[in-house]
């Protein structure tokens, strides 16, 4: 059985990327809409820009991993994408929460 709470289809995606909104940290790039759910659904993608595989799942996992601390945090009803840029190569783990961190935050997708 498929999890529910992850993007899959290219539909979502298009009306992720032209309807909604997008804010630019230092190592992601956040793309966010409202969904009317009652969940969060999530994408995290990390081009070839990023580097060989190896790289781009490092890259996924950080971002999985930071975001799983906060998403509890988060409200909820919204479809969010993320997305590596190339700069994350070689950084640690605290640097991409923090800059996970701070794009939500611009985005006002944490709780009041």
């Amino acid at each position: 059985m498929l999890k529910k709470d992850i993007l899959r289809r290219k539909d979502d995606f298009t009306k992720i990327y032209k309807r909604g909104k997008s804010i630019g940290d230092r190592y992601v790039v956040l793309f966010y809409r409202k969904n009317n759910l009652s969940y969060n659904r999530i994408a995290f993608l990390a081009s070839k820009k990023v580097g060989n595989s190896v790289a781009r799942n490092r890259a996924r996992r950080l971002m999985r991993e930071n975001y799983r601390l906060y998403s509890s945090d988060m409200k909820v009803g919204y479809d969010v994408v993320i997305i590596a840029r190339n700069a994350i190569n070689g950084k640690k783990s605290y640097d991409v929460e923090r800059s996970l961190k701070n794009a939500i935050r611009r985005a006002k997708l944490f709780k009041d």
